[in-house]
């Protein structure tokens, strides 16, 4: 009897360890999931695949490459995820490190979109510049905490007056989650494509920039023209009538409207 205690309480602590083990793991997961080093972790995921295939394979060289990147891999992470590393610890800090959530449901997207379009058309009929992004699977984190904290419901009133001109908001981008506003003023990095147009001034480059490094997109009213464009894996197009806007934000951020081809699609089609 006391053999089968002991054998049932080592079961249980077993059971208990990979649970919390497993938890932790979740957790910081999902803390890697709001930035760009998801990308970075799926690809050392990749390097110890090959590792374990090369020594299943006997594959010498391989093998060998692989045991000298993991000697100095240690300190490569942590250089690489620095960042991350440094967030996590924060969340710890404040009590923070379960209460992350996402925001992943899309049910009021259409609503999103309509006021995104009415601030959009507002601001280029009156030649205010504006530069706003939507994150999607790739996290915008690491810019969101470049700006100024938000984190308010989405609408058309509140877009405009953030970038009314020589207001403490207006210069920098806006980036949107869902249907919150995460962050105002941020910063975002600029393409050194030299295939840009010339006529392309900062705002645009900035909008370009993030959608290279990320599945983001980018929205812009130019204060010369009054012109909207939009950016998207790096290309930017430019001069959009509202209904192509509006199918293609339809597309790209609702999921059941991928059925039909769009606007857009018809456009890029014409133009390919």
């Amino acid at each position: 009897m006391e053999d089968f205690t002991n054998n049932f309480l080592t079961y249980v602590l077993n059971a208990v360890d990979v649970i919390i083990v497993s938890y932790i793991i979740y957790k910081f997961i999902l803390l890697l999931r709001g930035t760009r080093a998801l990308q970075l972790f799926k690809g050392i995921m990749v390097i110890v695949a090959a590792m374990l295939l090369s020594s299943w394979l006997q594959l010498r060289t391989l093998q060998w490459l692989m045991d000298k990147a993991f000697t100095y891999g240690v300190f490569a992470i942590l250089i690489i995820f620095q960042p991350e590393l440094r967030r996590a610890l924060e969340h710890i800090g404040r009590g923070k490190i379960f209460s992350r959530s996402s925001n992943s449901d899309s049910s009021g997207m259409s609503k999103v979109i309509d006021d995104i379009i009415t601030a959009m058309y507002y601001m280029a009929k009156r030649r205010i510049g504006a530069l706003i992004v939507f994150e999607r699977e790739t996290g915008l984190t690491d810019y969101i905490e470049t700006g100024t904290a938000l984190e308010s419901k989405n609408s058309s009133q509140l877009l405009i007056n953030i970038f009314i001109p020589n207001t403490p908001l207006h210069d920098g981008a806006v980036i949107l989650r869902g249907d919150q506003v995460m962050a105002a003023a941020c910063y975002l990095p600029l393409s050194e494509n030299p295939t840009i147009s010339k006529e392309l001034g900062t705002r645009h480059r900035a909008a370009i920039g993030i959608s290279e490094v990320s599945d983001g997109i980018s929205l812009v009213v130019s204060e010369e023209t009054g012109q909207i464009s939009v950016a998207i894996n790096g290309e930017i197009r430019r001069d959009l009538s509202e209904d192509q806007l509006r199918e293609f934000l339809q597309e790209k951020l609702v999921p059941q409207a991928k059925s039909t081809p769009t606007l857009w699609q018809r456009k890029v089609k014409r133009n390919g």
